[in-house]
């Protein structure tokens, strides 16, 4: 029956709902006939659902605020009533919402259920709420969008109307230009501007094409990525994009993940599956020999490209999308060893987080749900070495009780960018179910086989949403070491351009992707055009710097260099390089 959701003790939660309530009441004097559904609080805002016959526009969302301007100067109190089930079905009947009607049937309560009115406007809700609707002072309509009765898609389509209210007009304004930020940040405007990806759209949503900048980033990432993990003792695999639909009947995905994969094609009679995981084939792998206790653990990293189906609506840029490169990792152990492998893998996170700018995350660690796979003994061992790691390692960190999956806890870190957005990136799972499912094994030291433990562990979590994240937190101005172009070579006249070119071959000969732009237009343009790509290093050739063998250089960062002959230039690369800065 609840129409609310969050901390009943939070000022701002409890100001947020009672302006979706008067959002509803404005709607509904503005637009005659829009029937009511739900209007819950979500992190730092509001949102209702609406059955209307058309989208909210712009124009509406404007209309929409002054009449809840004129509800709040028209300070209504906010009452409470208590009223039997079978009262307050007569009511909602009476006044044609249906889908409050739907939500009491649904309830299986024995006490009074609750209402509240400002004015002549009711709704069902548990409360509370501000006294009076005066006190809402300083809020704003965000967007509009569609939605699905119950978030289904067979159900009746819902417009949903997203707004925020503060208690002081200072932190909304704080709030909005927040907003205007990460907006200037968009990956998927930032995407478009810098030339680095596009979505396939009509061809196949969901799809992304990598254009040959974001693809360079994305060399480099995988490069690092790779060169760390070596270097950390993982062995780097490659695997299928598809498999017999046996494998995944054996793994369990039928079963617990059907509903994210593809259906099934058929080659030659048999039955075959896109892959939706990497982790079946990693043990196929373990599999192909056998292995002592003296062999473990093994580690085993792949980026590895899957897929899986995400509904259109939830498509999202590079952040939700239905074929991704998973930076997966899957490690073989014994029981003793899994402290020790967590640690290290908690260790390469931090390396690999700070490396990309992110200082600050937050740690979780998911324990037991109420249904599982393994035995409480494996579950004890396996939670207590999460546990045990974090705490030698001086992680702060919430439990999520039951959180964990099916198939054993987990640790999930979620790094905090420029903005103080939380983004899930990196995890590190326990696994006995597929371990179990294939039959693993390994010698142990009594020379009796058993079952090794398998962790699951991924750093980015996808490379197409890890980029997706590090374009806003970069705003696009990437630093040096990840830029696609590193530095611009500009000849003012045609007459400079051979100079540029010899530069320019130099510069390749040291691994550094450089550019020259030998147009014939005017230096202003070709300068304002390099600042709005955000290339690190522009440097400038007239007629006195080819006759000087000279470059005049201009950083993205640290403004006017003035001129330096092409030796010192290379150090002044180098030393950024090394500070990936």
């Amino acid at each position: 029956m609840v129409c609310r959701e969050g901390k009943e003790n939070d000022s701002n939660e409890i100001l947020r709902h009672s302006a979706a309530h008067i959002m509803a009441d404005a709607v509904q004097r503005l637009f005659k006939g829009v029937k009511v559904t739900i209007g819950p609080t979500i992190e730092n805002g509001f949102y209702y659902d609406f059955d209307s016959p058309k989208p909210f526009s712009t124009e509406d969302l404007e209309l929409i605020e002054k009449e809840m301007q004129k509800i709040a100067d028209a300070n209504l109190s906010f009452t409470k009533e208590e009223v039997s089930r079978e009262e307050a079905i007569a009511l909602f009947q009476k006044m044609g919402e249906n889908y409050k009607v739907e939500i009491i049937e649904g309830l299986d309560l024995q006490e009074k259920i609750s209402l509240f009115r400002h004015g002549e406007f009711v709704d069902l809700c548990r409360g509370p709420h501000i006294s009076k609707t005066s006190e809402l002072k300083a809020f704003k309509l965000l967007t509009s969008s569609g939605s699905y009765w119950r978030g289904d898609e067979k159900n009746a389509r819902l417009q949903r109307i997203y707004g925020t209210a503060f208690t002081t007009k200072e932190d909304l304004e704080a709030y909005l230009e927040k907003l205007r930020e990460a907006e200037a940040r968009d990956h998927r405007k930032l995407g478009v501007a810098l030339d680095l990806f596009s979505t396939l759209e009509e061809r196949g949503p969901g799809l992304i094409l990598w254009h040959p900048k974001g693809a360079r980033i994305r060399g480099v990432i995988e490069d690092f990525w790779r060169a760390t993990h070596r270097q950390r003792g993982y062995e780097l695999v490659f695997t299928p994009h598809m498999a017999k639909l046996d494998v995944w009947r054996t793994s369990g995905h039928v079963d617990f993940y059907k509903d994210s994969m593809y259906s099934p094609m058929e080659v030659e009679g048999q039955d075959y599956e896109i892959k939706p995981m990497n982790c079946p084939f990693h043990i196929m792998i373990f599999q192909s020999r056998i292995h002592s206790y003296r062999n473990l653990p093994i580690r085993m990293a792949e980026l590895g490209t899957v897929y899986r189906f995400e509904r259109s609506g939830t498509l999202h840029g590079l952040m939700r999308v239905r074929g991704f490169t998973q930076d997966d990792a899957h490690i073989f152990c014994t029981p003793s060893q899994i402290e020790k492998e967590v640690s290290d893998v908690l260790d390469l996170v931090v390396y690999f987080m700070k490396t990309f700018g992110f200082k600050e995350y937050e740690v979780f660690l998911s324990t037991q749900p109420d249904k599982y796979v393994g035995t409480d003994e494996n579950w004890k061992i396996a939670t207590e070495s999460l546990r045990s790691a974090l705490e030698k390692k001086g992680f702060k960190y919430e439990v999520d009780p039951g959180e964990g999956v099916f198939y054993g806890p987990k640790i999930d870190v979620k790094v905090k960018d420029v903005l103080g957005r939380m983004w899930q990136c990196s995890t590190v799972q326990v696994d006995f179910n597929l371990p179990d499912r294939f039959k693993i094994e390994y010698v142990g030291e009594d020379g009796n086989r058993h079952q090794p433990i398998m962790i699951h562990r991924a750093l980015m979590g996808s490379l197409e949403r890890f980029f997706g994240i590090l374009i806003e937190q970069y705003a696009g101005a990437f630093p040096l070491w990840l830029a696609p172009v590193q530095v611009n070579l500009i000849p003012i006249a045609a007459d400079q351009v051979a100079y540029a070119e010899k530069v320019k071959e130099r510069l390749l000969e040291k691994g550094y992707r450089v550019e020259v732009d030998a147009r014939s237009e005017k230096l202003g343009l070709k300068i304002r055009e390099s600042q709005m790509q955000k290339i690190p290093y522009m440097v400038v050739m007239g007629a006195k710097e080819v006759e000087a063998e000279r470059l005049s250089v201009r950083s993205r960062v640290k403004g006017d260099l003035g001129q330096m002959d092409l030796e010192q230039f290379l150090l002044e690369l180098s030393q950024q390089m090394e500070l990936k800065q």
